[in-house]
Protein backbone atom coordinates (compact mmCIF):
# COMPACT_ATOMS: atom_id res chain seq x y z
CA UNK A 1 0.00 0.00 0.00
CA UNK A 2 1.12 3.48 -1.11
CA UNK A 3 -0.23 6.95 -0.16
CA UNK A 4 0.64 9.60 -2.91
CA UNK A 5 -0.03 13.32 -1.85
CA UNK A 6 0.50 16.14 -4.74
CA UNK A 7 1.16 19.55 -3.55
CA UNK A 8 1.89 22.57 -5.72
CA UNK A 9 -0.36 23.53 -7.83
CA UNK A 10 -1.64 26.93 -8.37
CA UNK A 11 -2.49 30.04 -10.48
CA UNK A 12 -0.05 31.29 -12.56
CA UNK A 13 0.56 33.49 -15.99
CA UNK A 14 2.06 32.07 -19.09
CA UNK A 15 5.63 31.85 -19.25
CA UNK A 16 5.96 31.30 -15.42
CA UNK A 17 6.80 28.52 -13.52
CA UNK A 18 5.87 25.99 -10.76
CA UNK A 19 7.31 23.37 -8.70
CA UNK A 20 4.86 19.93 -8.09
CA UNK A 21 5.62 17.97 -5.30
CA UNK A 22 4.86 14.36 -4.66
CA UNK A 23 4.92 13.17 -1.00
CA UNK A 24 5.01 9.21 -0.76
CA UNK A 25 4.41 7.07 2.39
CA UNK A 26 3.75 3.28 2.96
CA UNK A 27 5.71 0.85 1.24
CA UNK A 28 9.13 1.36 0.05
CA UNK A 29 9.07 4.33 -2.54
CA UNK A 30 12.74 3.76 -3.99
CA UNK A 31 11.26 0.52 -5.51
CA UNK A 32 8.99 2.19 -7.73
CA UNK A 33 8.85 4.16 -10.87
CA UNK A 34 7.18 7.41 -10.48
CA UNK A 35 5.29 9.34 -13.01
CA UNK A 36 3.21 12.32 -13.93
CA UNK A 37 -0.38 12.93 -15.71
CA UNK A 38 -2.56 15.12 -16.17
CA UNK A 39 -6.17 15.56 -17.36
CA UNK A 40 -7.98 18.72 -18.33
CA UNK A 41 -12.23 19.04 -18.24
CA UNK A 42 -13.37 17.01 -21.01
CA UNK A 43 -10.22 14.93 -21.87
CA UNK A 44 -8.46 12.10 -21.16
CA UNK A 45 -5.75 11.60 -18.35
CA UNK A 46 -2.56 11.93 -20.33
CA UNK A 47 1.11 10.94 -19.29
CA UNK A 48 3.48 13.81 -19.27
CA UNK A 49 6.74 12.09 -17.42
CA UNK A 50 8.27 9.55 -15.88
CA UNK A 51 11.57 9.17 -13.56
CA UNK A 52 12.74 5.28 -12.78
CA UNK A 53 13.87 3.69 -9.74
CA UNK A 54 17.17 5.97 -8.85
CA UNK A 55 16.52 8.59 -10.74
CA UNK A 56 18.71 7.78 -13.87
CA UNK A 57 16.30 8.11 -16.24
CA UNK A 58 13.42 9.83 -17.49
CA UNK A 59 10.81 10.48 -19.94
CA UNK A 60 8.56 12.94 -21.62
CA UNK A 61 5.84 13.83 -23.85
CA UNK A 62 6.57 15.52 -26.76
CA UNK A 63 4.30 18.43 -25.74
CA UNK A 64 6.76 19.16 -22.25
CA UNK A 65 10.31 18.55 -23.78
CA UNK A 66 12.49 20.95 -22.49
CA UNK A 67 9.84 22.53 -20.64
CA UNK A 68 9.29 20.21 -17.62
CA UNK A 69 11.96 18.13 -15.49
CA UNK A 70 11.18 15.23 -13.42
CA UNK A 71 12.85 14.13 -10.08
CA UNK A 72 12.59 12.56 -7.59
CA UNK A 73 14.57 12.52 -3.81
CA UNK A 74 14.48 9.09 -2.48
CA UNK A 75 15.32 9.47 0.72
CA UNK A 76 12.49 12.29 1.49
CA UNK A 77 10.51 9.93 -0.60
CA UNK A 78 9.10 12.76 -2.69
CA UNK A 79 9.07 13.15 -6.23
CA UNK A 80 9.02 16.73 -8.06
CA UNK A 81 8.19 17.87 -11.34
CA UNK A 82 9.46 21.74 -12.37
CA UNK A 83 7.37 22.94 -14.89
CA UNK A 84 8.90 26.13 -16.40
CA UNK A 85 7.62 28.48 -19.52
CA UNK A 86 3.86 27.29 -18.71
CA UNK A 87 1.39 27.39 -21.44
CA UNK A 88 -2.43 27.74 -21.49
CA UNK A 89 -2.51 23.94 -22.59
CA UNK A 90 -1.05 22.93 -19.51
CA UNK A 91 -3.99 23.60 -17.43
CA UNK A 92 -4.75 20.52 -15.82
CA UNK A 93 -4.89 18.62 -12.96
CA UNK A 94 -2.12 16.79 -12.27
CA UNK A 95 -1.48 13.31 -10.90
CA UNK A 96 1.64 11.36 -9.12
CA UNK A 97 1.25 7.59 -10.11
CA UNK A 98 3.86 4.93 -8.53
CA UNK A 99 4.82 1.57 -11.06
CA UNK A 100 6.21 -1.40 -9.91
CA UNK A 101 7.50 -2.19 -13.37
CA UNK A 102 10.47 -0.72 -14.42
CA UNK A 103 10.86 2.71 -16.77
CA UNK A 104 12.17 0.50 -19.32
CA UNK A 105 9.15 -1.75 -19.56
CA UNK A 106 6.66 1.28 -18.87
CA UNK A 107 8.65 3.07 -22.22
CA UNK A 108 7.68 -0.32 -24.17
CA UNK A 109 4.00 -0.01 -22.85
CA UNK A 110 3.50 2.84 -23.88
CA UNK A 111 2.62 4.89 -20.15
CA UNK A 112 -0.58 3.55 -19.80
CA UNK A 113 -2.48 4.72 -17.20
CA UNK A 114 -3.85 1.47 -16.19
CA UNK A 115 -0.41 -0.11 -15.92
CA UNK A 116 -0.20 2.58 -12.68
CA UNK A 117 -0.68 0.76 -9.01
CA UNK A 118 -0.99 4.20 -7.14
CA UNK A 119 -2.48 7.54 -7.67
CA UNK A 120 -2.87 10.60 -5.78
CA UNK A 121 -5.41 12.91 -5.56
CA UNK A 122 -4.40 15.78 -8.05
CA UNK A 123 -3.36 19.15 -7.77
CA UNK A 124 -5.04 21.66 -10.23
CA UNK A 125 -2.45 24.05 -12.22
CA UNK A 126 -4.15 26.96 -13.87
CA UNK A 127 -1.99 28.85 -16.91
CA UNK A 128 -3.89 32.50 -17.68
CA UNK A 129 -3.17 33.76 -21.23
Amino acid sequence: QVQLVESGGGLVQAGGSLRLSCAASGRTFSGYTMGWFRQAPGKEREFVAAISWSGGSTYYTDSVKGRFTISRDNAKNTVYLQMNSLEPEDTAVYYCAADHLSIATMILKGFPAYEYDYWGQGTQVTVSS
